[in-house]
């Protein structure tokens, strides 16, 4: 698996990595033989990230995560988590709760040092109390070596701009904003965060299953337009014989900025096709195609938590 640097750290991630969030059951039921299983296979085709949160399944994701990770060695991977959101619509970023909650990830995931920590979905709240409360509290649990880089995660791309230009990063992490549709990390935040030699990391290539032959989950924010251009691509790439997944993919993860792009499921079958479609060569003349019929909702997107935050 290419692997890339990630700015402003010396960790080495892999062009794809795994996503724990279905572990906790976030879209489906899941069993622990298919966790298990996940997990083993992504680590064996080199997803050797991994990418949960203290949100997933309510804590379920790094409860199972840290089953299925029981038996394997600490040097054979990178642990990611987040902090401050957990639930829908409960957050706390205070700074009592992050230290809780950096010692609660880290016995729930049998380990003693996160390799990174995110404050989760900072959009949701002001983000002064980030800049000001929520960071400075992850610092001192950096000190005490229970994380090694401290971070955020945001959907909006005002956030980034925000936050690091009043406070140091070592990385962030973007999700459904560099993607076959939208490609706003790329285009507004990656140069300025580049800039200030701050890593980062993408997700959801699949843009909350959009850029999938799948049925859209109810909580799919995309406009009616989007969805109807996405379908469109969709039925192309499949008269082309190629799975729009495997092209969302592929594009994704080419940009030499996404140091990694995760992506998650509970289903091996799923990780094997991952791996097996990147080692195939992106179809050029595709790509425009799907580009074409992306062009008239172009990052088009939707707002996400606060207003004043968008």
């Amino acid at each position: 698996m290419e692997t890339r640097e990630l700015n402003g750290t010396d960790l080495e991630l892999p062009v794809i990595g795994f996503g724990a969030s279905s572990l906790g059951a976030e879209f489906r039921s899941v069993q622990l033989d298919e966790v298990l299983a996940s997990v083993r296979t992504a680590l064996e085709l080199g997803m050797n990230f991994i990418d949960t949160s203290a949100y997933y399944g309510r804590g379920m994701s790094e409860v199972l995560l840290g089953i299925a990770l029981r038996d394997v060695p600490r040097d054979d991977y990178l642990l990611c988590s987040k902090l401050g959101r957990y639930d829908v619509d409960k957050f706390d970023f205070s700074a009592a709760r992050v230290a809780e909650s950096v010692d609660v990830s880290l016995h729930r995931l049998g380990t003693d040092h996160l390799d990174i920590m995110l404050c989760h979905d900072v959009e949701f709240v002001n983000l002064n109390q980030i800049v000001d409360e929520t960071l400075p509290a992850l610092r001192k649990a950096q000190a005490a070596g229970k994380v090694r880089y401290v971070g955020i995660s945001g959907f909006p791309m005002k956030v980034f701009d925000v936050i690091s230009s009043q406070a140091d990063l070592d990385c962030v992490l973007s999700y459904n904003q560099y993607t076959l549709q939208n490609t706003r990390f790329a285009d507004e935040a990656v140069p300025m965060l580049k800039a200030k030699n701050i890593g980062t990391m993408n997700a959801g290539p699949f843009q909350a299953r959009l850029l999938t032959n799948a049925p859209l989950p109810d909580w799919c924010l995309e406009t009616p337009e989007v969805k109807a251009a996405a379908r469109a691509a969709a039925e192309h790439c499949t008269k082309r014989g190629v799975d729009i997944a495997q092209l969302a993919l592929q594009f994704s993860c080419a940009h030499p900025d996404m140091t990694t792009t995760v992506a998650g499921s509970a289903n091996p079958d799923n990780i094997r096709k991952w791996a097996e479609w990147l080692a195939q060569p992106i179809d050029e003349t595709l790509l425009a195609e799907v580009q074409a019929i992306f062009a008239p909702v172009k990052n088009v997107g939707h707002p996400a938590g606060l207003p004043e935050n968008n």
